[in-house]
């Protein structure tokens, strides 16, 4: 099969779904597939082999920017955009940060869901017109439900059925001002008609989102995310003095706050002697001040000595940082979808705790790699991690059952078989009308 897929970069950022789409072309293209990985917006950051090496980048950053915010622009001579579009400019602005007004956020967000009939649609029919020129497709994959706005269109001109990814928009867009939340979500259950089949990472999300886009829930599938588990590993012996870990972008929603305060209340009780924290994942410029402010908070309790800080880790010294840990937990506030991070470290032989809503106890009932507490609660967390850490038999034999299930079942060849398998359905039933 000739599988087109499209995914959002996010520049300096480093972006899950990005590992993920990533992670599954390889596997398709393993599997002996013509995967073609094609970005959006700005390059990606990665930590495997770039898989949409030598691919252009639709829908510049720089360009779909200013084509908002300028009639003028959207006539703007080819030569401008291509310039505007170079990998080297893009890769200069995705590298700096900077603070967007929701007003803007919703308004870009609405304009893309409008396809064709968007501000973007030059941009577009510029994708489109590139594809016509390649071998004809059999289908084409979007990275989440923010890019459906292409769909009607792409679908018309490149007679290929859709196939949509499910990777957390909710979050996203209940975050909208309220003059941009309920219209958005009114335009994408509208937009969303256009797909032929939506892919979610966990039935969580998937009946999450059945209800949001009304109509939508026969054709909904869940197939779970996968990692390629080389180089995961466990440790060859067990981190001592015991080490509390965190691998996620250091922010509020991912509940960092929430994992400092149920160390500083470790610490207080003292009960499991000397234990560390270990604080991993992206951490960019809006990170920065919440980070500043937690260490304040450490150093205030007398512990700042015991945490150690390590953002923005490449892989292999990612899987060196998960094998030193103990424990994991990344006690997310919003409706986590799936969670990668859990999959990375029960496939380095890591236990988990996390907190007990959203798709996290699919997660834990699939693995059996860790354990549920109370969500939002410090206190809650505490206890969790202490009855773990105390009991270091059962923690292992938790992350050497979390690590067999993920290897069984959570690898990028296992999810990249089953996207094969729901887009050869497809291809079916459209050569059978």
């Amino acid at each position: 099969m000739r599988i087109l897929q499209i995914t959002p970069g996010a520049g300096g950022m480093y972006c899950g779904n990005c590992f993920r789409d990533n992670a599954l072309v390889a596997a398709l293209r393993k599997l002996g597939h013509d995967a073609v990985f094609v970005p959006m917006y700005l390059p990606m950051r990665l930590d495997e082999e770039d898989q949409s090496a030598g691919a252009p980048i639709f829908f510049s950053g720089i360009n779909v920017y200013l084509g908002q915010k300028s009639p003028v622009f959207r006539k703007a001579p080819g030569w401008l955009r291509g310039l505007l579009s170079s990998p080297g400019l893009l890769k200069l602005a995705g590298s700096k940060a900077a603070k967007t007004r929701a007003t803007d956020v919703g308004e870009m967000t609405i304009s893309m869901l409008r396809g064709e009939e968007g501000n973007q649609a030059r941009d577009l029919e510029e994708m489109i017109g590139w594809f016509r020129s390649q071998p004809p497709l059999d289908v084409i994959c979007l990275s989440n439900a923010l890019m459906v706005g292409m769909a009607r269109r792409m679908k018309a001109e490149l007679r290929a059925p859709i196939v949509c990814y499910l990777q957390g928009e909710d979050a996203f867009l209940d975050s909208f001002p309220d003059e941009f939340r309920k219209p958005t979500w009114q335009l994408l259950a509208e937009r969303c008609r256009d797909v032929d089949l939506f892919v979610a990472p966990s039935r969580y999300f998937a009946d999450v989102m059945s209800r949001r886009l009304s109509g939508s829930a026969e054709k909904m599938q869940v197939v779970y995310n996968g990692i390629n588990p080389e180089g995961y590993s466990p440790a060859a012996t067990a981190p001592s003095p015991p080490v509390i870990g965190y691998f996620a972008r250091m922010c509020r929603e991912k509940g960092l706050d929430t994992l400092v305060e149920a160390y500083i209340l470790l610490r207080k009780r003292d009960r499991i002697k000397h234990v560390k924290l270990h604080v991993g994942g992206g951490c960019g410029p809006s990170d920065e001040p919440f980070v500043a402010d937690l260490r304040k908070n450490l150093a205030s309790a007398g512990v700042l000595q015991d945490v150690q800080f390590f953002p923005n880790l490449e892989r292999g010294p990612k899987q060196e940082f998960l094998r030193s840990l103990s424990v994991m937990s990344v006690p997310a506030l919003y409706g986590e979808a799936f969670g990668l991070y859990v999959i990375e470290a029960l496939a380095s032989g890591v236990p988990v705790v996390q907190p007990e809503v959203a798709a996290f106890p699919e997660l834990i009932a699939a693995t059996g790699g860790g354990r549920l507490c109370a969500p939002g609660n410090a206190a809650a967390l505490a206890d969790t991690l202490e009855q773990v850490l105390a009991d270091p038999k059962m923690a292992q034999k938790m992350g050497q059952k979390g690590r067999q299930a993920v290897l069984a079942r959570f690898t990028s060849e296992h999810m990249a078989r089953e996207i094969a398998e729901v887009c050869g359905t497809l291809i079916a039933a459209k050569a059978a009308r």
